[in-house]
């Protein structure tokens, strides 16, 4: 089910500027900014509905390359919305391609640049204290993000009578990840045909 929406150039401008404000701070990765692009995007503008916002991470993650290939999908599916849907016809597919470009662009440039810089004045000055415990902060900040990052994609289903299985099949992977030589692959894998089965 589409999400119509309408938007104009100040929207995709207001949308490029955000993912590149996003991009400067996407400290261990793109997938750390994800509660804050759930709050604008869902919350504030609402361009996108939960699932459809839940379903681009899960499609993105599951999918071989770069976690960042995720914001493509939420871009993409902002210009089908913005076009009036997919049954819009071309219209709806030259906005979905404008969508991902913003966003890819917005999520690459800023970080890329700065990290090229940075990364050249670090090599430069790798024995300075203050490179070294910039490096050692940096951490615990990472965890924090990917930890609010997975409380937000496991939000729906916070209910442990409903959601029991989910909760016992994440605790098994977990299990299985820290205690064994399993692949982490192989329990995505077996999550995936597990979801795919309909057992959970």
């Amino acid at each position: 089910m589409n999400h119509i929406i309408a938007m104009s150039p100040f929207d995709w401008l207001d949308l490029f500027l955000h993912f590149a404000m996003l991009s400067l701070l996407s400290l261990g990765g793109t997938i750390t900014t994800a509660p804050e692009m759930h709050r604008y995007l869902v919350d504030e503008k609402n361009w996108l509905t939960d699932f459809s916002f839940s379903s681009s991470i899960a499609l993105a993650q599951s999918a071989p390359g770069p976690n960042v290939l995720f914001v493509a999908l939420i871009g993409w599916n902002i210009g089908i919305n913005a076009g009036g849907g997919t049954a819009s016809g071309m219209t709806a597919w030259l906005l979905g391609f404008l969508g991902i470009v913003v966003t890819m662009t917005g999520i690459i440039l800023p970080s890329s640049f700065l990290t090229y810089s940075a990364t050249k004045w670090a090599h430069r000055n790798s024995n300075l204290i203050a490179v070294r415990a910039f490096k050692s902060g940096m951490s615990p900040i990472v965890i924090g993000l990917l930890v609010s990052t997975g409380w937000l994609l496991t939000a729906a289903h916070n209910s442990l009578a409903n959601d029991w299985k989910l909760w016992l099949l994440t605790a098994v992977s977990m299990g299985l990840m820290l205690k064994t030589r399993i692949h982490i692959l192989w329990l995505i894998g077996g999550g995936g045909l597990i979801g795919a089965s309909g057992i959970l």
